[in-house]
């Protein structure tokens, strides 16, 4: 027997770079590029040039122009996908479900779970901010003002969730109301024999083609969030986190000690799995929300990571996921909690032990209570301080640097919602642990698509 005088190229002879690294080079190239343009406009002032006799300014021409337009665009795109996604996979799911007793407990393990981590969140918070007291000593000023909104009460919501006209509804992005509209969808298509099972067929088909266009649209990310970045950084205000660079940095690590200490602890307790895995696997989730600052707009990245990569049957992702990007404000609670102790300090009022109790137990209720209202953190951080008697225009102190803790919420907030599918999923055996364990799960994928891509542009 003769041996073949062919040889296969070792895999390093066509290399191929994953997603999470030309996201992650991107969102560098865009944070590098935003702070030397930040920097030389502020230095030198704007620079113009002529074109045609008209006079084009460089700052317009590059941060308002085109990384506006293209990180807009890449933003927009992401949100094109949110309703569709949401209600095809939510009906399909539910119409699957042979209990439906199953729905019930569905909801009510997700919503206990995502309070309490909430809970934690702030208690969390808190402590940290009692221990270093981030606004001890500090005597700053603003010209800035800041008018509370009016968040509608728990019995408001609970009312509002149903919905009028749920077009409507969809056409608002109105995330409540089209879960129920969809789950009330999916139980109507079970209890209608073979008309629902032939509806089943086209859903479960427009879920494939969903879930196909959101693989299109990840392969675009590094360029959009390269323009989300540049854009950003061109214009943050280093001053003002230089000003508030104790604040920052706590929000910062009490954020990254949720997210790498207490989420795992409670995934290991309560479903044996091995939390790393977890945490390798929502890379791609947590940099889409790190540059987007949008649960919903993330939504679809964090559906495909539940289902595809953590191996969580659609009949729980499809309902636990979106519920989580509407209601589950972690992150946003630790701003709050760091918050509320900081002004406090600023302001030299003291907070007796009740006081903090009832920071706790009103943001933790202000989360379900002000679930899919526009600016929900800064509401709901203002609920807090008029609970304990703070002044609400203490908000205006760290307005300067909400958006960049933003990024850093939002990822925190998408890692909650994929922990408690993993939960869900485990306690009612719709997890594929196989999957799960699998460290190249829905990686394929994606290979075959950038194949397709490179034959075709080559």
């Amino acid at each position: 027997m003769t041996k073949s005088n062919h040889v296969s190229p070792p895999k390093s002879a066509n290399p191929k770079m994953g997603l999470t690294a030309r996201i992650f080079i991107g969102m560098i190239a865009g944070i590098v590029i935003g702070a030397l343009l930040n920097r030389l406009f502020d230095d030198s002032g704007d620079f113009s040039f002529s074109v045609l006799g008209i006079q084009v300014s460089t700052y317009a021409l590059l941060v308002d122009g085109i990384f506006n337009v293209i990180g807009s665009i890449f933003i927009a795109s992401l949100k094109m996908l949110v309703v569709p996604l949401v209600f095809v996979s939510l009906v399909c799911g539910t119409s699957s479900l042979s209990d439906p007793s199953k729905l019930g407990r569905l909801g009510g393990k997700s919503i206990l779970l995502y309070i309490g981590t909430t809970a934690i969140a702030i208690s969390l918070a808190v402590g940290f901010a009692l221990l270093v007291a981030p606004g001890d000593g500090l005597n700053l000023e603003t010209n800035a003002t800041y008018v509370a909104k009016e968040a509608p009460s728990l019995g408001q919501v609970i009312i509002n969730m149903m919905p009028t006209n749920p077009i409507n509804a969809m056409a608002q992005g109105n995330m409540l109301q089209i879960i129920v509209f969809a789950v009330l969808f999916g139980i109507a298509m079970t209890m209608t024999g073979a008309t629902g099972k032939r509806l089943t067929a086209v859903f479960d088909d427009l879920s494939v083609v969903i879930m196909k266009l959101v693989t299109i649209l990840m392969n675009l990310a590094p360029y959009g969030v390269f323009a989300l970045m540049a854009k950003l950084f061109s214009t943050v205000d280093f001053d003002t986190i230089k000003s508030l660079i104790k604040y920052f940095a706590l929000v910062m690590f009490v954020l990254g000690v949720h997210a790498f200490v207490s989420y795992p602890i409670i995934l290991k307790l309560l479903s044996g799995l091995n939390p790393l895995i977890l945490l390798r696997k929502m890379r791609d989730a947590a940099l889409f929300a790190f540059s987007t600052s949008s649960s919903s707009a993330t939504l679809p990245i964090t559906m495909e990571t539940a289902t595809k990569k953590l191996g969580v049957k659609s009949s729980v992702a499809s309902f636990t996921v979106p519920l989580g990007s509407t209601i589950n404000m972690d992150g946003t609670a630790i701003m709050q909690g760091v918050a509320t102790v900081f002004i406090a300090q600023v302001y030299a009022v003291d907070l007796s032990l009740s006081d903090y109790m009832m920071v706790i137990l009103t943001a933790t209720l202000a989360s379900v209570g002000t679930a899919g209202v526009p600016g929900v953190g800064l509401i709901m951080l203002a609920m807090v301080l008029q609970q304990v008697n703070l002044p609400v225009e203490g908000i205006a102190l760290i307005i300067g640097v909400d958006r960049l803790l933003d990024m850093t919420r939002t990822a925190v907030n998408v890692t909650g919602d994929c922990m408690v599918a993993c939960i869900v999923g485990k306690s009612e055996n719709e997890l594929d642990t196989h999957t799960y364990n699998d460290l190249e799960a829905g990686l394929k994928e994606e290979e075959l698509h950038l194949e397709d891509i490179n034959k075709k542009s080559s």
